[in-house]
């Protein structure tokens, strides 16, 4: 496995060695309660009192309160709730204060979703308006002209976390002067500590939260600032600790760690310099540019942070450029780490108005202040090889070979050899991709041809037929071609087939629709016995007369889950420490137990030639999960040779080995949590 080249510091960075060495030293030595007046507490306390003074001088806080917190999610919470209880009053004595809580389209959903909470709970009834941004992400000012006289609070970020975009604060804080807003200001300073300059007392910021995990200090470590005046409600009481505005005991070891990060920001030379980041970037940008030709970059340079890249590659979904990523060990996001893992489009992209091929594909790269010169190095050659594996031939061996292209819930097949290729029930959306893959291996198009059971297959395969520059008209309803052979079935129909390598396909007619067999033929005759594979729309009974019971069925869209099955299939289940899942820290000894035990990489091609897999001095066997239908039948053929299969997570492999069990296989295993556990195990 490739060492980790860690692409991801706006979600979180490597702490820094020496704050690491302050923290255990505190924890060590400096363990007491810093309210204790004993020796031990005092000690504890001079901690405290200098880390604070460092966070007033790296803040430009002047006379405003510097407060500790567990991170910027528990700042924003406390910011929003001072503020909102501050409305309620000033309404309460009689007081106009506006109705609306105006939050940038592109906050953090941590701001939204805490003024919605904040807001039903005290009952002060305003509505949230969001506050739009331009195509390069920053705040319409001339909407927030609009919005700024019945505005009750103001939420914006200084720079976003997907993207970089720097926010436009004077032009804000000029807006909010000339509209006479009486509007409290929350900023989220979370990206800009140690990237961009902090003079908070000299603004009209009201609040300012920030995380020191973002910046080289541990998890459940922040600061919240807040102006001089501003109105403040505690989130915690209790023990009256940060002078009653924040109870707990404070986290001593986190604070140290956090102290010794300013330290650093104040000497000045432990971090790069904005200049030596911008430097960095284009290093980066140039090597991403050489990866991926087509690459589009998703926010300008001049308005962005140095440290973050947000881009899309054309034809590719952010899924399979994180998987081509990760296997060769870059480790970039697709957003905010924090609702990456929910697949969709980025809600920060499609408020600049962006395209959804861009929003749904984006990837964002983020560094560090602390990367060095060595380090990106590293990374630019480690981004090229990823664009050197896609040029690995996807379409290799088989005779013929079968690939799955799935797309919006629907699954179309590629059936191909070495000089053709015949398309099959292609889904929207997939005609760039199919047509990207058909070139590059020099395949000439048989027919692009469907089932039936696609409401939309006329339109998706008229797609694929534009996309390959085929004649606008298919030949024949449903796209199969007139000039074919055929061949005899057991039933005794006598379908129209594609010789493709050493099989046939043969179309056989059902209803309105059809279904397609794939299997070898002797003398003109397709016996079901020799028929491999089945696609397209033909029911059970009718199929059971033209194929066997170890035909793969290979589905239009899932059936409980799976893309193919064989036509008579057993059961199978994974629940938590079922059968057919093994923990990472299990493997090593069954693949001992099993030395015939067949290791399965079931990632694609690309992420395979990126970073081959060997576990446990195990080479794995790359077999693409979108290949599998093409393989289950050799597997079959001998039951009791155990199949591990592995992936990046553990869900691709989960998909391949339930296909496996369900299809007769009993010693069909997938490695619970992938790669990511079972390297390490």
């Amino acid at each position: 496995m490739a060492s980790d080249i860690y692409l991801d510091a706006n979600a979180t960075s490597p702490v820094l060695p020496s704050a690491i060495v302050a923290a255990v030293e505190t924890m060590e030595a400096a363990f007491g309660n810093p309210s204790s007046s004993h020796a031990t507490g005092l000690r504890a306390r001079h901690i405290l009192d200098t880390t604070r003074a460092r966070a007033r001088r790296v803040l430009g806080a002047g006379p405003g309160r510097v407060l500790f917190t567990s991170g910027a999610t528990e700042g924003i919470q406390t910011a929003v709730l001072s503020a909102l209880v501050a409305v309620r009053e000033r309404r309460a004595a009689g007081e106009a204060c506006g109705d609306l809580l105006v939050v940038g389209a592109t906050e953090h959903k941590a701001v939204s979703e805490s003024l919605a909470h904040w807001n039903r709970l005290l009952g002060t009834g305003l509505t949230l308006r969001p506050l739009p941004v331009d195509a390069t992400g920053r705040h319409r000012l001339d909407v927030l002209r609009e919005l700024a006289p019945r505005a009750a609070m103001v939420c914006t970020m200084a720079a976003n976390n997907e993207t970089g975009a720097i926010s436009d604060l004077d032009g804000i804080a000029r807006v909010l002067r000339e509209t006479g807003s009486r509007a409290y200001w929350m900023v989220d300073c979370v990206q800009a500590l140690g990237k961009l300059p902090l003079d908070l007392a000299n603004t009209r910021i009201d609040y300012a939260p920030f995380s020191g995990h973002k910046l080289h200090a541990p998890k459940g470590i922040g600061m919240l600032y807040v102006r001089d005046g501003a109105p403040y409600t505690p989130l915690l009481i209790g023990g009256g600790q940060e002078s009653g505005a924040r109870s707990g005991t404070e986290n001593m070891a986190g604070i140290a760690a956090l102290g010794t990060v300013l330290a650093a920001l104040e000497e000045g030379t432990t971090f790069r310099s904005h200049a030596e980041l911008a430097a960095q970037r284009e290093r980066l940008a140039g090597a991403l540019r050489d990866a991926f030709p087509a690459i589009v970059f998703n926010a300008p340079f001049e308005h962005t942070l140095p440290t973050t890249l947000n881009f899309a590659v054309p034809g590719m979904s952010s899924k399979e450029l994180l998987d081509l990523f990760d296997a060769a060990g870059v480790r970039v996001s697709a957003g905010s780490a924090c609702s990456a893992a929910k697949a969709a489009p980025s809600y920060v992209l499609d408020a600049m108005g962006l395209p959804l091929e861009r929003s749904g594909g984006a990837v964002r790269l983020s560094i560090g202040p602390l990367a060095d010169d060595a380090f990106v190095d590293a990374a630019c050659a480690r981004i090229r090889a990823c664009g050197q594996a896609l040029a690995a031939p996807v379409l290799a061996g088989g005779d013929p070979g079968v690939l799955q292209v799935g797309g919006d819930g629907r699954h179309g097949w590629l059936v191909f050899d070495g000089a053709a290729c015949v398309v099959l029930d292609p889904p929207r959306g997939q005609a760039g991709r199919i047509a990207a893959l058909v070139r590059a291996h020099g395949l000439r198009v048989r027919a692009v041809a469907g089932s039936g059971t696609d409401p939309d297959g006329a339109v998706a395969r008229a797609d694929v037929r534009r996309a390959l520059d085929l004649p606008a008209s298919e030949p024949q309803p449903l796209g199969w071609p007139a000039d074919c052979g055929t061949v005899a079935l057991d039933d005794g129909v006598h379908a129209f087939c594609i010789a493709l390598g050493g099989a046939v396909l043969a179309r056989v007619p059902h209803g309105a629709g059809a279904g397609f067999l794939l299997g070898t033929a002797h003398a003109g005759h397709l016996p079901r016995t020799a028929v491999r594979m089945a696609f397209g729309a033909v029911d059970a009974a009718d199929l059971a007369r033209v194929a066997h019971d170890g035909t793969v069925c290979c589905h239009g869209s899932d059936v409980d889950g799976l893309a193919c099955v064989t036509l008579v299939a057993g059961s199978g289940t994974f629940e938590d420490g079922a059968p057919g899942q093994l923990e990472a820290d299990a493997l090593a000894a069954f693949l001992r137990l099993h030395e015939d035990a067949l290791l399965v990489d079931v990632r694609e091609v690309p992420e395979a030639a990126a970073g081959a897999l060997r576990l446990h001095d195990r080479a794995a066997h790359n077999v693409p999960l979108s290949r599998l239908a093409e393989h289950m039948a050799g597997w079959l053929a001998a039951p009791a040779r155990p199949v591990v299969f592995v992936c990046r997570s553990g869900n691709r492999s989960a998909k391949a080995a339930l296909c496996l069990r369900r299809a007769g296989h009993a010693q069909a295993w997938t490695v619970a949590g992938g790669i990511a556990l079972a390297g390490d195990a």
